[in-house]
């Protein structure tokens, strides 16, 4: 049986698209092989991990700001605030105004009389301490002489014919003590019978106590500082 001529046409094109395959598989897979691509694909698997981690890396971010929101929106920063006016307060640090009274210390115009230790009629530190501790007691609640804030760290004691408070602040007589606090306690424990008034007033201190609706305290101009003192369980 003869064959076709376009039979043998097909079979020529046949082995010559096999050939061709073949050929091309071989070159692919030789490239494949090459350096310079095991190096493409080496690269392009790590830019891939590098993705994967950075995305890995972003999810905890989101996660971790989402935590940090919930827990500052359960923060009552209205009380924070106060908290720390509150200690900026009793540092002396904010100049601060209220209700209280105003005490005013004079030497004594009486002259002392033969034989009398004068020193008795004039005003000491232990007067000034005596009228402080007082105010303290009948709950004052912030404390300058002479617009000179007095802190919890503050020292009062008698320099020649001054008073030395804050270690180098000077004042000289007559001394105006401010009190901001509860102006009936503060007056009735600086009169109580027996009291510091009376005792003062005996030895013809001038003294005088005045209600006052609204006190201004500056801030103190001293610096208080800490060298040996450390919270408990803070760094050492």
């Amino acid at each position: 049986m003869r064959i076709k001529s376009y039979h043998l046409a097909f079979g020529l094109v046949g082995m010559v698209l096999g050939v061709l395959l073949v050929l091309q598989f071989k070159v692919t897979s030789e490239s494949n092989k090459s350096p310079q691509v095991q190096r493409v694909e080496n690269l392009s698997n790590k830019a891939s991990q590098v993705r994967e981690e950075h995305d890995k890396k972003l999810n905890e971010l989101v996660s971790m700001r989402a935590e940090l929101d919930k827990l500052a929106g359960g923060l009552d920063i209205a009380s924070l605030k106060n908290n720390l006016d509150s200690v900026r307060i009793e540092a002396g640090s904010l100049e601060i105004f209220g209700p209280g009274v105003l005490v005013e210390l004079n030497d004594s115009n009486t002259l002392a009389k033969s034989g009398e230790n004068p020193n008795l009629y004039i005003l000491h530190d232990e007067d000034i301490l005596k009228v402080l501790n007082e105010l303290r007691a009948a709950g004052a609640e912030a404390l300058a002489i002479n617009n000179e804030r007095v802190l919890s760290t503050s020292e009062i004691r008698c320099a020649g014919p001054t008073i030395l408070i804050n270690k180098n602040q000077r004042l000289t007589p007559p001394f105006i003590i401010s009190a901001i606090g509860n102006q009936d306690n503060m007056v009735s424990a600086l009169n109580m019978r027996g009291g510091v008034i009376e005792s003062l007033e005996f030895w013809g201190i001038q003294v005088s106590v005045k209600k006052t609706p609204r006190i201004v305290i500056p801030p103190t101009v001293s610096s208080v500082s800490f060298e040996l003192a450390k919270p408990v369980g803070g760094s050492n």
